[in-house]
């Protein structure tokens, strides 16, 4: 293993308590996502485990996935159905398939996994470049919050996120406000001692994000405040946002 943060890090340390820690997708979600995706074929950014994709292929949802976690991967190749859904391995932002899609989707922020702004711009260009004429890309990300990080030159924020006999999760983490990156550590400590999960991010901001769609040919469609379709507001604190392809 190499100390080195890179585009399948998150995904390979985590693979082995993901899905105890994120057992099932939200019914709305994948109630919307079927609606947009229609008979498909969709494309998932960052599949990881299939939790979401395999919960669409069950509703007859032809849906393909990216990932660059092979770990991940294969946790979704063990599950019922998970061998039958094309999956490539790679950085999500190139989207190396050569299907046409009808909806491309990347949710639980993980478009935020692009270490870079020109990697999130190259994304979009490559989303577009894939999808059938008419066709949507959906994000669901956070909103960034700076006011939870405290003031200074590498403002930070630590604390435990868990707390329970048997287990304790702790966070820790830098943000940079130049150039919109967060880099964390969730620390678990448990009987079997001490095990580390790193996590690095570069945030967006809603505007950010139709910007660098308008610049791939498409516009944002609607954004609501959550999966149940409540108004975006100053108040809300995550969003779907989906993007249409633009005719001509």
């Amino acid at each position: 293993m190499t100390d080195e943060y890179n585009e399948s890090t998150y995904g390979n340390r985590i693979s082995e308590i993901y899905d105890s820690w994120y057992p099932e997708a939200p019914q709305e979600m994948i109630a919307v996502l079927q609606e947009m995706a229609g008979p498909g074929p969709a494309l998932e950014l960052g599949i990881g485990s299939g939790r979401i994709a395999l919960a669409l292929a069950e509703r007859g949802v032809d849906v393909h996935g990216i990932d660059a976690s092979e770990a991940m991967v294969e946790k979704l190749r063990a599950k019922p159905g998970g061998d039958r859904l094309p999956v490539t391995i790679g950085n999500f932002s190139d989207v190396a398939v050569n299907e046409q899609y009808s909806l491309v989707f990347v949710v639980f922020n993980t478009f935020f996994a692009m270490s870079s702004q020109d990697e999130q711009v190259r994304c979009f260009a490559n989303v577009a470049a894939r999808l059938r004429p008419g066709g949507r890309f959906l994000i669901e990300a956070f909103v960034p919050d700076l006011t939870r990080y405290s003031r200074g030159s590498a403002s930070q924020v630590v604390g435990a996120t868990h707390v329970d006999e048997n287990e304790v999760r702790l966070e820790a983490t830098r943000h940079d406000q130049l150039t919109q990156r967060v880099t964390s550590q969730h620390v678990v400590l448990d009987a079997s001692g001490v095990k580390l999960y790193p996590v690095q991010l570069r945030y967006a901001w809603p505007s950010e994000l139709d910007l660098m769609a308008r610049l791939a040919g498409m516009r944002l469609l609607c954004r609501w405040g959550n999966w149940r379709r409540d108004p975006f507001t100053a108040d809300s604190s995550h969003h779907v946002s989906i993007y249409e392809l633009q005719a001509g």
